[in-house]
């Protein structure tokens, strides 16, 4: 969609804890020259273990609690749900649930060409009307990710000839 991963501006919002997409984004994107802006209630950030490894392969990150404020720098918006299943305690959950929601409003205030993307499912942190918004690309991201597996899925069961054939003859 952006043509490029090297010099964007990413901001992770939700929950950086307990999301496993979280955990295998900011590994995938530290091998890439990005910003990471990380939006989360302070009980949500990061687990330290994280954060030594995103700070030993030189990957430039900050915290954020408020959304609003770095919308107008981000060329991706990345939100995961808080996910109430992960929480030992019911009543931290509750103390952080809907703490971020992505609106039209929020929307507004990005550069045209900022993407909002999600793991799926949602519960409320993104606002239905912003589906048809033309950066809201979950939906085809989804799509990818069913090909993504697919394609893998054909490699781990085919045998070497299949893929030979597959990869080496095909123009």
């Amino acid at each position: 969609e952006l043509g490029k991963v090297d010099g964007l501006e990413i901001g992770i919002v939700g929950d950086l804890k307990y999301g496993r997409t979280v955990h295998s984004l900011v590994y995938a994107l530290s091998l890439f020259d990005v910003n990471l802006s990380f939006v989360s209630p302070p009980s949500l950030r990061l687990r330290d273990e994280i954060e030594e490894d995103l700070r030993k392969r030189g990957v430039k990150f900050k915290y954020y609690e408020d959304i609003e404020k770095i919308t107008p720098n981000l060329d991706v918006i990345y939100v995961v749900r808080i996910q109430k299943e992960r929480f030992p305690d019911p009543a931290e959950y509750l103390r952080v649930k809907g703490s971020y929601k992505i609106t039209s409003s929020i929307i507004s205030k990005a550069k045209p060409k900022c993407i909002i993307l999600h793991p799926l499912p949602r519960v409320d942190e993104i606002s239905l009307d912003v589906d048809s918004h033309p950066q809201a690309k979950y939906f085809i991201q989804t799509f990818y990710g069913l090909c993504i597996r697919m394609a893998l899925l054909s490699m781990i069961l085919a045998d070497e000839e299949d893929l030979k054939q597959l990869f080496c003859n095909s123009g």
